[in-house]
């Protein structure tokens, strides 16, 4: 009872002791005398009698009435603890979760919790960045980029990931406004026209898509896509684009692009690019493959040739990979654009989607520099018009 007996003087706390006060108030005191050495944590008591402020002794007329609180609030302590050992070891989960959650708010938000709370879409995308660190710095894409696809009974499914250099503010701003997604894919070559309306509950974009040369708008496509905005916080942004029809019995198109900021000015992307399709759809497929589409190949490795090349994926699969990517770079274009001047913006964009595509001539190469740059430009003369498409071709 030595270290009780002697005063006991109030200390600044340490990191774990704030931690701590999370979820128990509690204070660091240290035995005042220095062959005691004892030292540790109590529960904070607004008693009158107990110690007031930091580095004060107890004494006077009040130190016993003092110390036999402290006897008592040590007492209680001891309890406590071996009850919150015995749940600990019971089912460690809560506390590891409570203990890890405090960990991010006090590195995020000093002492206090974090202001912009990750949701669990933001935490997995983060999850995602890590896993995929190795496969972003090692990249045959010339860029930190990662590509995948999936094709399952009547599906085809496009995902890219990718690191840009562009803050995360810049790109919630100027992809969370559906007129700007017209701008984005626009940039794809088979995109004919686009226009964003919004009524008072839902906003939609009129797409029409057709043939990689310029076409009159009767004859191309149109799909109705709807716009949502899921999510849009300061620390990420989810935009949906989704359309129940398509061309050739396609159906269920969807274009997701989520994002979060991963520090030195850089944002991760994760852009989803998929559809479902009937019977004859995969005969027009089919049918496209062994024509126009001889030949294609998507970006996945699937081996290696005699010559020593890579042998890449083909048939529906390359066509998705195609276009995911297609629709990545027309949203990269887009914002690297933004740093030139509004005037300026179109054919920096126009420019730069063309010279992205050539860095993969064996997938993407379709046309010539001045051929698409005239066709865009007309095309997007076109879509600042209201028009009247038809939903079929003509």
């Amino acid at each position: 009872m030595h270290a009780l007996a002697d005063p006991a003087i109030r200390v600044p706390r340490r990191f774990v002791d704030l931690l701590m006060s999370m979820f128990i108030t509690v204070s660091r005191f240290r035995c005042g005398s220095t062959d005691c050495g004892r030292e540790g944590n109590l529960r904070v008591k607004r008693h009158p009698w107990l110690i007031q402020g930091r580095g004060e002794r107890h004494g006077g007329g009040h130190a016993a009435m003092a110390a036999a609180a402290e006897i008592r609030d040590d007492h209680l302590d001891r309890q406590k603890t071996k009850a919150d050992e015995y749940a600990f070891r019971k089912n460690p989960l809560p506390w590891l979760t409570r203990m890890l959650l405090g960990v991010i708010a006090f590195s995020s938000a000093g002492l206090a919790f974090a202001s912009v709370p990750l949701t669990q879409p933001a935490a997995s995308l983060h999850a995602q960045y890590a896993s995929l660190a190795e496969r972003l710095q090692h990249t045959p894409f010339q860029r930190a980029l990662s590509l995948d696809s999936s094709e399952s009974s009547g599906e085809l499914k496009g995902d890219i990931y990718a690191r840009v250099d562009y803050p995360f503010a810049t790109v919630s701003k100027a992809l969370n406004d559906p007129a700007h997604w017209c701008d984005v894919l626009i940039l794809h070559i088979n995109t004919k026209y686009c226009r964003a309306t919004t009524d008072e509950s839902t906003t939609a974009l009129a797409v029409s898509i057709g043939r990689k040369t310029p076409q009159p708008l009767k004859e191309a496509y149109l799909i109705e896509f709807s716009y949502r905005v899921a999510a849009a916080t300061a620390k990420y942004l989810d935009i949906q684009l989704d359309a129940q029809e398509g061309p050739l019995s396609t159906r269920n198109y969807r274009i997701q692009l989520q994002a979060v900021p991963v520090g030195n000015g850089q944002t991760f992307l994760h852009l989803t690019y998929s559809y479902d399709y009937g019977l004859a759809g995969r005969l027009a497929m089919k049918t496209y493959l062994a024509t126009l589409g001889r030949g294609k190949v998507g970006f996945t490795q699937t081996g290696g040739q005699s010559s020593g090349q890579p042998e890449h994926i083909g048939g529906m699969r390359g066509v998705v990979e195609r276009n995911t990517m297609r629709y990545y770079l027309a949203i990269d274009a887009y914002l690297g654009a933004l740093a030139t001047a509004p005037s300026l913006q179109l054919q920096q964009r126009l420019q730069s989607w063309f010279s992205a595509t050539e860095q993969y001539p064996r997938q993407l190469h379709e046309i010539d520099r001045a051929a698409y740059m005239d066709m865009k430009r007309s095309e997007y003369l076109r879509q600042q018009t209201p028009r009247s498409v038809r939903k079929t071709p003509g």
